[in-house]
Order: structure tokens, then sequence, then C-alpha cells
């Protein structure tokens, strides 16, 4: 318990206040000087700019009822919190500020003291205004080199009406850190830069710049972008408001889209390539070989090549351009047989003149980066591919050529490759090389045949299961056929290679040639499927068929397919159910969730077409179809994936249903009856379908003519009854009967008629068929009206008081209204009251002195409390703002004819107005 001889201080945040539209806010409040727990308590209040003198209650830190209606819902979600920071001091939170937020805040801390002593309460000035901050930057990609010069740009406006400053800072986001952000460099609102901990050095050193080069445009410069640049980049804009306490607040933030850097190292950025005019070359030719070097800013770079000839070095050239020749060569060098040299930095030339068989072999070339001319260390080396060179000895007379009688193929049909040898004079080998077209790489084997006819397979194509059983045959002198039964997919495409080796006295040579063939993917040669309908309006009970034709762009002869018929039921919900599947075996598989198809329809299939017959259109069929067609590789087993699908088109299809006949007899008629007597309407079907049923409502459409009708009774085909709302209690319920005569007739029997019961009485009937699915309406049909009119007597025995008056009531209160009959009734008069308010009835007193409310919810504030026998006034318990209204009470004067006969009435008569105001 702390204790205080001062007085009792509450302060709140200085207003006035401006806050965002749609921002999180904070409002502060304390107390000091106070007496009691140190843990005080807080109420926060506001007074709206509507109503400034009404105190509306928000939140409280002790009472879970405080808030009224209009906030209960916020407080509990929290959307609207104390936050308590020490026990003197809280802090208001509105998580999103609403426009009807806008107001004067007051905090009120209950009292704790001995005595009242100071001030408990203090208020502030919130202000709500939009959001005008906008911050923008296109989104891109940007690849750059280690020490390239980046360059972004943000567009951040605003157009607040209060004097208020912003702030722009650009951020990092690394890929390892997807959600930490770090800061490169900020523009303050102080207009100040601030760069990051990690940017600081490269900030002072000039290295990161931040300038606005326009009105809205704001500039981040990095010079020489390094690898931990690499990332996501974007802008951030806030704007700052100075509050009367001279402090400044950021009320909105806004960031831009992302920007991806990617950084390469100039030095991991090498490549090598290897190439030779001619590989293939007789004896006493000349080999020249070019090795090109493939970099970023390769002028500035320093490069060491070494020539390789089977895997040994020939020669090397160094960074300068000096040329180093192992000692075989050096000789072949000074005889003027060979010669290597820097045609330029990236561009090597080795060449040897007369070739003779002993340079049969595979030439490589090797390239070193280092840093500086004289450093022995490399930073990386790459070697290039390999170049088999195949030096002929003078007379060889061998040629090959290759051909394929199928260049372009669907995934699954075969390819046929020829490879013809000619003029070779001693055994030849055959091998056939696959290089793909999609993913170039390494050249993968796929068949050789030896010299003595020996055929062996490449890993790759060992499994007959994936591509069937390869053939390597030799159908002549010199013609090698490879056939591959069933191409896999796209990845069989690109460049065959037949190699031709002929054998004499230890030597070979080779010869090679390649044929090109281009394998599609089935889903990506334009298969599709078209649905249609010779009809799209069916007639109940006819039959309709369904075509759903299949195309594409290569044959689907011996295609294997597939086809799954889909229904989606009329009115369209979006989701489809599966009707069947029929399976290229011929298996046929129903869905589950239209199960009253499959007794009804006819599956047909041709060669690129499928057929749905549907026998017996009823209205369950009414809806949109689809189907989708599924197909294999040609020469399979049709397993697993398809390797293609089509969706169609849909058709609508509509279900008409039988016409209505119904006609209902429309002549109008007037009934004039005592009141208290009964009276009967009638309903009469002219014509109708043979087996219909029908659905009767009767209305009441009471005086004046623009009136709303109202349902009385309505009696369904299956004769179950339902009262409209005015008709449903019990008093009417017995009094008002629907009976059905005969097959065409049906009655509306009124007991006991009162005046409350005129005006026109009409019936509208609805006929139902049974349609094999269920209960259809064909159609309605509305009756003529019958005019109810009650004789009844003058006012002139009743006098009640006409005067109109006006009362008001507090809420809570209680509020009596009067209806006084004039003159004291006769001993043996027999009285009934009605109040309402507006059209409304309220409560009927009966003659018996039961009382009747139509209103239950009002049953417990209503009272009759009757001080004497011609006073009928009501009170109104406990009033509510919804009670206030224009109130007048009706009396009526029963007379009983006898027991059998029952009651007539008399006389009645309406008092004057009375308006009741509520006041809150």
């Amino acid at each position: 318990v702390g204790f205080s001889t001062g007085q009792r201080v509450v302060t709140v945040q200085k207003g006035p206040l401006y806050r965002v539209r749609g921002s999180h806010i904070t409002l502060w409040c304390k107390v000091s000087g106070y007496q009691g727990p140190a843990e005080q308590n807080f109420q926060w209040s506001i007074y709206l700019p509507s109503a400034p003198e009404r105190e509306v209650q928000i939140v409280s830190t002790v009472d879970p009822s405080f808030p009224y209606a209009i906030y209960t819902q916020r407080v509990r979600s929290r959307g609207i919190y104390v936050e308590r920071v020490q026990g003197d001091a809280v802090l208001l939170h509105i998580t999103e500020l609403q426009d009807r937020d806008a107001g004067e805040y007051e905090c009120h801390t209950p009292n704790t003291d001995e005595r009242y002593f100071g001030s408990y309460s203090a208020k502030t000035n919130l202000s709500v205004i939009a959001d005008t901050l906008s911050a923008s930057m296109a989104p891109q990609v940007l690849t750059h080199t280690e020490g390239d010069m980046v360059d972004l740009t943000c567009e951040v406006s605003k157009s607040t009406a209060q004097h208020t400053h912003l702030s722009v800072g650009w951020y990092h986001l690394q890929e390892a850190r997807e959600h930490h952000a770090e800061e490169v460099l900020t523009l303050s609102k102080d207009f100040v830069l601030s760069p990051g901990p990690s940017y600081l050095q490269r900030f002072l050193a000039g290295d990161v710049q931040l300038n606005k080069v326009g009105n809205t445009t704001y500039k981040l410069s990095i010079s020489g972008v390094q690898l931990l640049d690499q990332g996501q980049l974007y802008c951030e804009a806030a704007e700052w408001i100075e509050d009367p306490d001279e402090t400044w607040k950021d009320i909105s933030h806004k960031q831009t889209g992302r920007t991806s850097l990617v950084v390469m190292s100039w030095g991991r950025d090498l490549s090598v390539d290897i190439a030779a005019a001619d590989s293939s070359l007789s004896e006493g030719d000349t080999l020249q070989l070019d090795c090109t070097v493939g970099s970023q800013k390769s002028s500035s770079r320093h490069f060491q090549v070494l020539w390789l000839f089977d895997s040994v070095e020939v020669a090397r050239v160094d960074p300068k351009g000096v040329l180093i020749w192992e000692e075989e060569y050096e000789k072949r060098a000074k005889l003027g047989q060979v010669r290597a040299f820097k045609q330029s930095n990236v561009v090597y030339v080795l060449t040897i003149y007369e070739v003779g068989l002993k340079d049969n072999g595979m030439y490589q070339c090797s390239v070193s980066e280092v840093r500086t001319p004289g450093d022995f260390h490399s930073i990386q080396t790459n070697l290039s591919s390999g170049i088999q060179v195949n030096v002929k000895p003078k007379g060889y007379r061998m040629r090959l050529s290759v051909s394929t009688s199928t260049p372009q193929v669907v995934a699954g049909d075969a390819l046929i490759l020829l490879c013809e040898v000619q003029g070779a004079t001693s055994p030849v080998s055959v091998q056939w090389w696959h290089l793909p077209l999609e993913h170039p790489g390494p050249q993968v084997l796929v068949a050789t045949m030896e010299q003595d006819g020996t055929l062996s397979l490449g890993s790759t194509y060992r499994d007959s299961r994936t591509r069937g059983s390869l053939r390597l045959e030799k159908a002549r002198s010199g013609a090698f056929t490879l056939v591959i039964p069933n191409t896999l997919d796209e990845g069989d495409s690109g460049r065959y290679w037949c190699k031709a080796t002929e054998w004499s006295r230890g030597q070979s040579w080779t010869e090679e040639g390649d044929t090109a063939v281009r394998v599609s993917s089935m889903a990506g040669l334009g298969l599709q499927a078209t649905l249609r309908s010779r009809i799209a309006t069916i007639t109940y009970g006819n039959s309709f068929e369904l075509v759903c034709q299949v195309s594409a762009n290569y044959s689907l002869k011996e295609v294997p397919m597939s086809v799954g018929w889909f229904f989606q039921p009329g009115p369209p919900t979006g989701h489809y159910h599966e009707l069947v599947q029929v399976f290229p075996s011929g298996t046929v598989s129903w869905g589950a969730a239209q199960p009253h198809f499959q007794g009804k329809v006819q599956l047909m299939k041709t060669a690129t077409s499928f057929r749905l017959h549907i026998h017996s259109a009823m209205a369950a069929d009414e809806g949109t179809y689809q189907c989708e067609v599924e197909v294999w590789r040609r020469n399979t087993v049709p397993l697993g994936q398809p390797a293609a699908t089509a969706r169609s088109n849909a058709v609508g299809i509509k279900v008409v249903l039988p016409e209505s006949k119904l006609r209902v007899a429309t002549k109008e008629s007037s009934v004039e009856i005592a009141s208290g007597a009964d009276t009967t309407i009638e309903c009469r079907i002219m014509s109708a379908q043979n087996n219909s049923q029908f659905a009767v409502t009767w209305y009441l459409l009471p005086a004046p003519v623009e009136a709303t009708p109202m349902q009385i009774i309505r009696a369904d085909y299956s004769s179950i009854l339902e009262y409209g709302a005015e008709f449903s209690s019990p008093a009417q319920k017995s009094r008002f009967l629907s009976q059905r005569v005969s097959s065409t007739v049906f009655w509306l029997q009124i007991l006991s008629a009162n005046p409350r019961d005129q005006g026109r009485y009409y019936c509208v009937v609805e006929e139902w068929l049974w349609l094999g699915d269920g209960w259809y309406k064909l159609g309605e049909e509305l009756s003529g009206r019958t005019m109810l009119e009650l004789k009844v007597p003058g006012e002139q025995a009743l006098q009640l008081e006409k005067a109109n008056h006006s009362i008001s009531a507090r809420e809570g209160e209680d509020a009596t209204l009067h209806c006084l009959l004039q003159g004291a009734p006769l001993p043996a008069t027999h009285l009934s009251a009605t109040w309402f308010r507006g059209e409304d009835s309220l409560l009927t007193l009966h003659c018996d002195g039961t009382i009747e409310y139509p209103w239950e919810s009002l049953a417990g504030r209503l009272y009759l409390r009757r001080p004497a026998a011609g006073d009928f006034s009501l009170t109104l318990s406990r009033v509510e703002g919804g009670d206030a209204g224009v109130y007048h009470c009706q009396v009526e004067e029963w007379q009983q004819l006898s027991e059998e006969k029952g009651w007539v009435l008399q006389a009645l008569a309406h008092s004057g107005y009375t308006q009741l105001t509520t006041v809150p």
C-alpha cells in the first residue's frame, strides 16, 4: 500500500493527436498523488463529435461489463485492450483504427483515496485521417558480377493535409535468413543518413549511397557489389507527425515489392572449348586445333594454357605468351612440323603439319587462371572436352552415311536408324551413340556390334520393359540397322551417332556420322476432346446422346485410351461428379455420387470417339456434362500416369417437365354474414394433369387495397398443414380450417367471424407430379377473390375517449396508456378490448377475462390493471427504446345468443391515439 500527502492527478497523452485509419495506435494515461493500492484501475471512455456531451464507455481494467454494446465485441476480441505499463500507468491499444474512433477520449481512475481531492480523469482529442502514404518499386531480377555498380529506385509520395515528414530506408534479405531483414541505408525524418551495421564501412567509403533524385524518387547506389549483397532488396517508407508534446510519431508504414539480386563471382565463370577444322584426316594433311576461353572481363585476366594428347602434355603457353614444348614435340617444332601460339587472350592455336598415323588420338586443352602473370598458384582450372582425331593411311577408301526413316515420332513409336559403310576392306565394328537434345551432355552408348557380330547394349537400354527389345542387325554387307521399338519420351530426341571402325594389322580407323530425331510428347501435340449433343433441350421421358470426339496432331491408331464422363447437376455448383470411367481394357467403373445413371446409360466407343446414351431422361439428368480422355504411349501396357490428358468443353442439357394443365376458378364473389357466424370460402380446380397432387395456400388481403396479403394456412401435396405467422396462435388455428371436399374442391372454413376477418380471400394452387425420382412442381394458379363483409352494428352503443395524447417515459420506468369507456357499462354487458401499436396487436382481453398475447416477448411487461369496469388502460413496465410508437385501443361489446349459436358482436369503438416517446 502506497500513501501520498499530495492530491490525485491524472495525466493523459496531450492532444490533439492525428492517426491514420487502419493503423495500430496507443494512448497513454498515468495517475500520481493517489492513496491506496499501488496498482490503480483505469477506465477509458469517448465523447463522439455527434454527441459531445454523451459519455460512451469503452474498456476498463476492473469491470468486464464496462464497455457499451458498440465496443463489446472489439474488446472481447482484443481489438481494443489496455496494457498495464506499471501499477499507475497504462496504454490504451486500438489495433485497427476506424473512422468512428475519432473523438475526445477520457481516462478515469476510480477513487481509492480517503477523501476526494484532486483530478480523477483527463481528456485528449484524437482525429482519424486517411492513409495517403505510397511506396512502390518495380519487382525485377538483376544479375551482376562482383565489382559492378547497382542502382535501385523507389517512388515514395504522400498527400496528408497535416505537416508530416518522411523516412525512406532500404533493406536486404539473404536467402538463408528469409525472415530477418538487414538495414542497408536509411534517410531519416530529420534528413540524416544512417547505414546498417553491415554496411557502415562501405557507407563511410562512399560505396553505398542514397540520394533523392526527384520530388518522389529515392535512389540507392551500391558501388563494387559483393557476393554478400546477393538476395532480395526492398524499400520501406514511413510517415511521421509531430505530436503536441513535441515528440515525433510514425503514423504509417509502406513496403515495396522485392528485387532479386544475383551476384556472380568473376573468378568462377571459366569455360573452355576445343574445336578442329577437320578431325578426320589422311596422312600428310594439316590438323589445326583452336582452344577458346570463355569468361567475364577476359581482357584483364591472366590464363595459362596446356595442350594435351591422349592426356599427356604436349605444350604450354604461359600468361605472357611464352611457349614451352615437350621434348619430342620440340624436335618437330624445330623441323617446322608443329606450331602453337596465343592468338589473343582467349584464343590459343595448335597446328600439326603433315600428320601421320602416330597423331591418331584424343586432343584436349587445359586452362588455368592466375592473379598475376608471375603467380604459380591458379585460382581455377578447367579442362575442355576431347576431340578424337582420326588419321587414315593413304589409299583409305571407307565411307559412312547415316539416315533414318523415322525423323519425327510420338513417344511410344519406334525409331529406325540406318548406318551404311562403304569401301571397307577389312572387318568393321559399329557403335551407336545418343546425344540428347534437351539436356546436352556426354554421349550415351546405345548398342555395339563387334567385328564377329557379337551384340551388346548400353546400360540405359538393357531393360526391355522401358523401350522394348532393341535390335542391331546387319541387313546386308555394310548396312547396319538399329531399331528402338518403343521410344520413352522427349528425352529420346537428339542426335544418334554411328561410329564404324575398320581393323587391319593391329591398327584401326574410325568413320562417324549422325542423324537427328525428334520425339514429341503426347502432352505437347494437341490432344483435344470435343463434346457435343444433337439436341440440348430434352422432353421428359425421351432419350439423348453425348458424343466425345478425340483428336490430336498424331495418329491415334492403336493408342490406348480411356474416357471419364462427368456431370454437374443444375443449377451449376462448380463441382463435377464422376459418372463412369471406361478403361482401355474395356473395364467400366461407376461413380458413387449419381447412382441413378447406372441402370439407364449405354456406353459405346469407336476409333476416335466415345458415346454416352441416356435413356428416359428425367429431371435429375438436367445439368452440365463433360468428358475427359487419357492416352498412353503406343505399344505399352496402360499402367501408371497417362502420357496426355484432355478435358472437353461443357455441354448443358435441359430436361423439360410435362406441361402443367392446371386451371383454377377465377370468378370474383362476395359473402356478407352476421358477426359471430360461420362461413366457407371455396377453391375449385377446373383441370389438371392426371395423377397430379395439389398444394393449396389460403390468403387474406385485408383492406385497404394496398395492404400486404397474409398467409392463413397451407396444405401441401401430402396434406401437411402450415399456418402463417398472423394465424399461428391456438385461437386462430381453431377458427380457420382447411378442408378437401373432393379431388378438385377445397374449402376454407371460418368459424365465429369477427370484424378483423373482413377482407378478400383467395387461394393459390400448386400442381405437383411424381416423376420417378421425386416430386416436381409443374405450375401454380391463383383463384378469384371472395370478399367477406360482416353486418356490424353501429358504434353509438359504445363511446371511448377520442382525444389524442403524447407522453414520454425514461428507459426503465413504467408508462400508462389510457383507454376509458364513457359512461358506466351495464352489469350484464360483455366487453372485450384489444391494444395496438401501429397496426400490430399487442394483447386482447376476451369476454371471459382471458388475455391473449400475440407477442410472447412482451407478455411480462404488459398489464391491464382495470381499476374500474370501463377502464382498459394499459401499463407498459420497464420501458425500452423499441417501445416508442403510436398506440390505440379497440373495445367490443358481445352478446351470447345461445349455447349452440355462440356469441354475436353488438358494437365496437376505437379510442384516440397516444404517441409514446422514450428517453435514454
